[in-house]
């Protein structure tokens, strides 16, 4: 499974990209908000710090629109993946812009015909955002399995990005039901690695080492 990190913060980015789990990064209008700065600066800064897909996303709701925003943000860097919403403009424009070569990324997909759509329109990423449907009731994991089943029987190239992720739980589930990518805020990411007797065993290991009073490293002379 491909990590995401689901940012516009270029710190963040770039702190994570030292842990080699960072395999690509999805942007959003309220996450470019956030930053403060220009939508092509931010996009074109993160692109040149992650080699994979960075999603960046168009605000319009028209095709036309849509298609001179999508043409825009592919020129900042040869590896923007574009990210149209899915509405039937958004699946006109998906068309289009894959048809350019243009990988793109459809997005606020709820449901396994959405999914079916935004693939046949060509999508290289599907994203079905499972903490919301998890917020009115339903179960987002569910709809991962759903999309895994059609793409599989039917061989579509699309990616399922599981988005909306909420916690360590729905990476784990994800990545069980063969989803291609996750994409994940950083706290969560952070909280991928920590488990409370991993912290008690490291303690313990470095109390006893601490206690035959060596070093592994050899000592420095202080000879002149």
């Amino acid at each position: 499974m491909k990590f995401f990190i689901d940012t516009a913060d270029v710190a963040e980015i770039r702190d994570l990209v030292t842990t080699g789990m960072v395999d690509g990064v999805t942007t959003n209008p309220s996450l470019i908000a956030k930053s403060g700065r220009p939508m092509a600066d931010v996009i074109a800064e993160i692109c040149g710090v992650v080699d994979g897909p960075v999603s960046a996303e168009v605000t319009a709701t028209d095709v036309d629109t849509m298609l001179r925003e999508g043409r825009y943000l592919a020129g900042i860097a040869g590896n923007v993946a574009v990210k149209v919403p899915m509405s039937i403009n958004g699946l006109k424009a998906c068309k289009a812009l894959s048809g350019d070569g243009t990988p793109v990324n459809v997005t606020l997909c709820f449901s396994p015909a959405q999914a079916l759509l935004a693939a046949k329109a060509g999508a290289a990423f599907i994203s079905p955002f499972v903490g919301r449907l998890d917020d009115i009731g339903a179960v987002g994991m569910d709809l991962i399995a759903e999309i895994a089943e059609i793409y599989a029987a039917y061989q579509f190239q699309t990616e399922i990005l599981v988005a909306s992720v909420r916690g360590p739980h729905h990476v784990v589930e994800a990545a069980k039901l063969g989803a291609d990518v996750a994409t994940i805020p950083p706290a969560v990411l952070r909280q991928l690695y920590r488990h409370p007797l991993t912290d008690k065993g490291l303690e313990a290991f470095l109390a006893d080492w601490a206690k035959t009073g060596q070093s592994i490293l050899p000592v420095e002379s202080d000879a002149a």
